[in-house]
């Protein structure tokens, strides 16, 4: 009789892994984190529940690896290194439209509904997440500014706050009605009125190419 080596049962484990995520991702963004079982995921993966405890050892454990898969493709399409200046603005609001994932799109509107309580197992991520992306968004206005893209007055921390609302808010809508929602053009709108104004006196900005790039 052949024995299986440690080897191929470790490796068997982690091949099961992607299955795991791809079920408890479905799940989460269904039902949420509270709504959503343990007995659900590991039936939308083939596993019994013991099974499914045996590679995730609770439902907390499932989210936060769904969660930082997440986040891996957004730096994906982020691209290395992250872009600078509007060019960061112009590919947060295009990753909806990127990706085409109504699942991830769904994660993160759940997600943060149900991390704002302080009882939510993930809210420290929620949290420290919504503020590293105001500060990567009002950093990349600065930077902006600075290279004399945006109006003298703009002020980049509560114009990055608007834009990140705006951004949430939008995908919402684009959940519920993606034919007559455009996250990019939506957002590209509301810059618009922001961009310093073409020194040339053309009625251009000197950011034109970058907007349209939206």
């Amino acid at each position: 009789m052949a024995c299986r080596s440690p080897r191929g049962e470790h490796d068997r484990a982690r091949g099961r892994r992607p299955e795991i995520l791809d079920a408890a991702l479905a799940v989460f963004s269904s039902s949420g984190f509270h709504g959503g079982s343990l007995r659900d995921i590991a039936r939308r993966a083939g596993l019994s529940q013991a099974g499914l405890l045996h590679h995730f050892p609770s439902k907390e454990h499932l989210l936060r690896a769904v969660l930082a898969r997440r986040d891996d493709v957004v730096r994906r399409q982020l691209g290395e290194p992250v872009p600078d200046g509007l060019d960061l603005v112009r590919r947060l609001a295009a990753l909806p439209a990127v990706t085409r994932t109504r699942e991830l799109v769904r994660l993160h509107v759940i997600t943060s509904a149900e991390g704002v309580m302080a009882s939510y197992p993930v809210h420290g991520y929620v949290r420290q997440r919504q503020r590293s992306v105001l500060e990567m968004v009002s950093q990349a206005l600065e930077r902006a500014a600075t290279h004399g893209d945006l109006r003298g007055d703009v002020d980049c921390a509560g114009t990055a706050r608007t834009l990140v609302a705006l951004m949430d808010g939008l995908q919402v809508q684009w959940l519920l009605d993606p034919e007559q929602t455009d996250i990019a053009d939506d957002l590209r709108r509301c810059l618009q009125p922001l961009l310093a104004a073409d020194p040339e006196g053309r009625g251009l900005t000197k950011t034109d190419r970058v907007i349209s790039l939206f």
